[in-house]
């Protein structure tokens, strides 16, 4: 059903513009019968209408991964930089929320462990949508910010890092056998917000596969038995994307090369002093818009990223 649901769509999206493109035809017959050239505007205007639709269908072409259909589960984590990367990885779940919701994607909390001082040490969500992880796997990377520091009392300019890992949300189409034996589950009392209600039992989970040292854990819900649940959901979508990367040798050389988060291993740059600039590294795409792009205007980078994928 998810399936046909997903097929139908993609008809319909189909449709529209050569419905759009009949009527406008209609029109024109009609214009030219008539010789009247008031309706110049409005065939102009729908064809705009039609070639937008019609681009935006050739760019869904390169929506045909594996599991880009899938849902996403992002996981943020902070670098070098201590603080200031805490401080950062805060700003990055915010500019994915803002864009997840410019998108139409919905987002749910899986796990958030909180900075020593400020910001967070970790964040762990999953975002849902239409090709949400086609879209949102042009993020994963290292990530770089230049600024001068808040937290530095003598004002000066700090350079820090965040890492963001973008998997697949498969488990409902693949069968993972998770052992038992292989499992260490920990449990303990959930930090940082819920207070007088999460922090009163152990109701957070840790898992840790032991054959491949995978850890995952959640304690955004009350209950122990949904926290269990949610992470078991990710330590399987970690599983498989772990053996995809396997088998896939040309995915995981960029996997396995993967340097420290730290200089020299960024995909993009967010430089907001003595300048301001955001440039992808690898596509060379770039914007002085500093502000729009931690707004969550994301979309240029990712469109940029695909298309140099698919090799337009």
């Amino acid at each position: 059903m998810r399936e046909k649901t997903a097929l139908q769509k993609e008809l319909d999206a189909l449709d529209e513009p050569v419905r759009m493109l009949g009527e406008t035809a209609e029109v024109l017959e009609m214009a030219e019968a008539e010789g009247e050239s008031e309706f110049e505007a409005e065939i102009s205007a729908s064809l705009d209408v039609v070639e937008a639709k019609v681009s935006k269908l050739e760019f869904a072409r390169m929506m045909s991964g594996e599991n880009d259909s899938a849902p996403a589960l992002i996981t943020i984590h902070s670098g070098a930089g201590g603080t200031e990367s805490q401080d950062w990885v805060q700003m990055l779940l915010r500019m994915y929320l803002m864009y997840c919701e410019k998108a139409g994607f919905g987002v749910t909390m899986i796990d958030e462990q909180p900075g020593d001082e400020a910001g967070l040490k970790s964040v762990t969500f999953s975002v849902e949508g239409d090709h949400a992880f086609g879209y949102l796997k042009a993020e994963n990377g290292v990530h770089r910010l230049v600024r001068i520091s808040p937290f530095d009392a003598n004002a000066r300019r700090h350079t820090t890092f965040a890492s963001v890992d973008v998997i697949p949300d498969i488990e409902d189409t693949i069968d993972i056998e998770v052992r038992d034996e292989d499992l260490r589950i920990d449990t303990f009392r959930s930090g940082g917000a819920g207070g007088q209600h999460v922090n009163k039992t152990d109701s957070a989970v840790r898992m840790t596969h032991l054959p491949t040292g995978i850890v995952v854990q959640c304690q955004n819900e009350r209950s122990q038995i949904k926290n269990r649940s949610t992470a078991m959901k990710l330590l399987k979508a970690r599983l498989y994307e772990h053996e995809r990367r396997k088998r896939d040798a040309e995915k995981d050389a960029k996997e396995a090369a993967k340097l420290g988060i730290d200089f020299g291993s960024q995909i993009r740059s967010y430089v907001l002093h003595p300048y301001r600039l955001v440039k992808d590294l690898r596509t060379d795409h770039e914007t002085g818009n500093t502000d729009a792009v931690l707004d969550g205007e994301l979309q240029p980078f990712i469109q940029a990223y695909l298309l140099k994928v698919a090799g337009a």
